[in-house]
C-alpha cells in the first residue's frame, strides 16, 4: 500500500541553531556535514554560513579536532593505513592542514604493529597455497586497507622470516 512520505519540516535560523548545535555536540562533524544538514532544514546559503561561523566561534565545530578524532578511531579500531585515512578525510572536504594535523595523531610503533597484526590475521585465513600468489593477495588486502607499499613489503618479509624459523 502507498505510504505518504513525512513532510520535511523547515526551520528558521533561530530554530535551526539549537538543533544543529545539538547535532554537533553529539559527535564531531565537518563543515560539509553541517552545511548539508542546514540545507535539509531549508536554510539558504547565507543563513547556513552564518550559523557555521557561529558554531566555529563557539568551538562546537572544529575540523582539526574532527580530523584528529577520525584518525584515532580509524587507526585504533578499523586498523586503517595513512593512505586510506587521507583519502576519506579529503572526501569529507577537509583542508590539507587539518588532514596533516590529524595524521600527526598516529604513533609509528602502534601503526606498524596494527599492520603486522592485520597481516598475521589475514595470513591465517588466506587459502592460497602458492606462495607468490598468497603474497600478492596479502599485499592487495593491505593496500586496500591504506598501508604504504614499503611498510607492507617490510611486514611481509618479516612474516616470511618467521615462517622459515618455524620450519
Amino acid at each position: 500500500m502507498y505510504q505518504e512520505q513525512p513532510k520535511k519540516k523547515f526551520y528558521t535560523p533561530g530554530e535551526a541553531l539549537p538543533k544543529i548545535a545539538a547535532y554537533c555536540a553529539y559527535q564531531e562533524r565537518t563543515t560539509k556535514e553541517v552545511e548539508a544538514k542546514l540545507r535539509e532544514y531549508g536554510l539558504n546559503e547565507d543563513e547556513a554560513g552564518e550559523i557555521v561561523i557561529r558554531l566555529s566561534r563557539e568551538k562546537l565545530l572544529d575540523e582539526e579536532r574532527f580530523a584528529k578524532s577520525f584518525v584515532r578511531g580509524k587507526v585504533g579500531i578499523k586498523k586503517w593505513g595513512r593512505r586510506r585515512i587521507t583519502q576519506e578525510l579529503k572526501q569529507k572536504g577537509l583542508s590539507d592542514y587539518c588532514i596533516k594535523a590529524g595524521l600527526k595523531e598516529i604513533d609509528g610503533d602502534v601503526y606498524y604493529q596494527n599492520l603486522v597484526d592485520t597481516l598475521e590475521k589475514r595470513n591465517r585465513v588466506e587459502k592460497e597455497g602458492n606462495q607468490r600468489l598468497r603474497r600478492q593477495k596479502l599485499t592487495m588486502f593491505l593496500t586496500v586497507k591504506g598501508y604504504e607499499n614499503d611498510l607492507i613489503k617490510m611486514a611481509l618479509d618479516d612474516l616470511g622470516k618467521e615462517a622459515e624459523q618455524e620450519d
